[in-house]
């Protein structure tokens, strides 16, 4: 049986804390929860009566969803503007590409059907691939965004010859007070952190921000690329992490959290018992 031995395991997300926070128990961690990112909504009433008003008209052929929550808020804005029915008849007629299984499962609460989902590891490469066989030139597509723009998927519908019309219904933000993440940089700069898990890039690009302007943003990707043990949910997030300088020693081989937890453990449980680590204590300093 693999286990955490016990490690105190860093947890940037912020939507999922608890659940990822259970994983790490039941493998025998302690979870440290830091979340890293806000989801503000935006003032999108506008924006998605348009959407409603074209994919209606038959504008837009395409709906790309691009996230689960983006799924919702749209649905939730429909509704506040009494336009859901009409929302979800129109969507209905439609072609309906999603990502990965969040969207899909969001879709799927309102009764709607994915036409085409990207395969696994659900990123945008995997995602161009699954539209490669379609004709997009002259199509109207309307793609929905996740907390920031997809520009590489933007340019490449463009390219196509696509009609695109992008929304982003929410933006990722830092939270509002900072101090529990400037203390975990202290605390990942000083070793007193076995681990940390990263579930999205924008988690790294605000933790990297934060020690910017404490003026530890070396010393930050110094104590993640030696001495901390890190754990990326898929390739976009572990490359992510390589551009900046760290490498992650722990990539599940399918991007769920559930199965980073258990590879990270596994990778612990190998460092002890090769005599590379201690335990419990799994980064215990000397003193």
């Amino acid at each position: 049986m693999t286990s955490l031995q016990g490690a105190v395991v860093a947890l940037l997300e912020a939507r999922m804390s608890s659940e990822l926070a259970s994983l790490v128990l039941r493998h025998g961690g302690e979870p440290l929860c830091v979340p890293a990112v806000r989801e503000s909504g935006r003032s999108c009433t506008a924006e998605v009566s348009r959407l409603i008003d074209g994919v209606s008209a038959g504008t837009y052929t395409m709906l790309i969803c691009a996230t689960g929550v983006g799924v919702e808020t749209l649905m939730q804005e429909a509704a506040q503007i009494g336009r859901y029915a009409e929302l979800i008849h129109s969507l209905a007629q439609i072609t309906l590409v999603c990502r990965g299984p969040k969207p899909v499962a969001a879709l799927k609460r309102h009764g709607l059907r994915a036409s085409i989902t990207a395969t696994a590891p659900y990123t945008t490469t995997e995602l161009l691939a699954a539209l490669e066989p379609l004709p997009l030139s002259g199509t109207g597509i309307a793609l929905l965004h996740y907390g920031e723009r997809n520009a590489p998927l933007a340019q490449a519908m463009e390219a196509r010859g696509a009609h695109l019309t992008e929304l982003c219904l929410y933006e990722w933000q830092l939270p509002e007070v900072q101090t529990p993440l400037r203390d975990l940089i202290d605390a990942l700069i000083g070793s007193r952190i076995d681990a940390i898990a990263f579930t999205s890039q924008v988690q790294l690009r605000h933790l990297l921000q934060v020690a910017a302007e404490m003026g530890n943003a070396n010393a930050l990707i110094d104590a993640l690329h030696d001495k901390t043990i890190v754990a990326a949910v898929g390739p976009t997030c572990a490359a992510a992490l390589r551009q900046a300088g760290i490498a992650p020693r722990v990539v599940p081989e399918h991007p769920k959290m559930g199965q980073m937890i258990a590879a990270l453990a596994a990778y612990i449980t190998h460092e002890i018992e090769h005599g590379r680590r201690r335990a419990p204590d799994v980064l215990e300093q000397s003193a």
